[in-house]
């Protein structure tokens, strides 16, 4: 399940996307238009600065804006920022490996249904920008 914090993050980025090219957008903004609660917010704009996502201006006049081109985007990477693995078994996790302590991988039959299920996932979010949700 998408955490609220990838949730939010998703949504302020969108609206950050919708508003590209008008200048910085005020946190404040984001947070009443989207209906982020403000502290919340605060971390997670600075969560997608911190992974390039994002840029911001300090000052009268100022707030974030993207500092990537939406159509290269991935929502996959924006999810990964957030939350790291899109994997739901940190075994078929691509980015994330990390072993099970009670399995033997070669012959789990759970492991191959969610390596398809993580690929069938990736498939959609790796090809889905940010301009396809706006």
């Amino acid at each position: 399940m998408l955490s609220k914090k990838n949730q939010y993050a998703l949504k302020a980025i969108s609206y950050l996307t919708k508003k590209m090219g008008k200048g910085p957008v005020s946190i404040v903004e984001i947070a009443e238009k989207k209906k982020i609660p403000l502290k919340f917010l605060e971390a997670i704009l600075l969560e997608l600065k911190k992974n390039d996502f994002l840029d911001s201006k300090k000052g009268k006049g100022g707030g974030y804006y993207l500092h990537k081109d939406p159509g290269t985007v991935s929502i996959a990477s924006i999810i990964r920022a957030i939350d790291g693995p899109i994997a739901l078994l940190p075994c078929v996790s691509l980015n994330f490996y990390a072993k099970c302590e009670d399995c033997h991988e070669k012959s789990c039959k759970i492991k191959k249904v969610f390596i398809e299920t993580r690929d069938a996932t990736l498939k959609v979010l790796e090809n889905k920008t940010l301009l396809d949700l706006i």
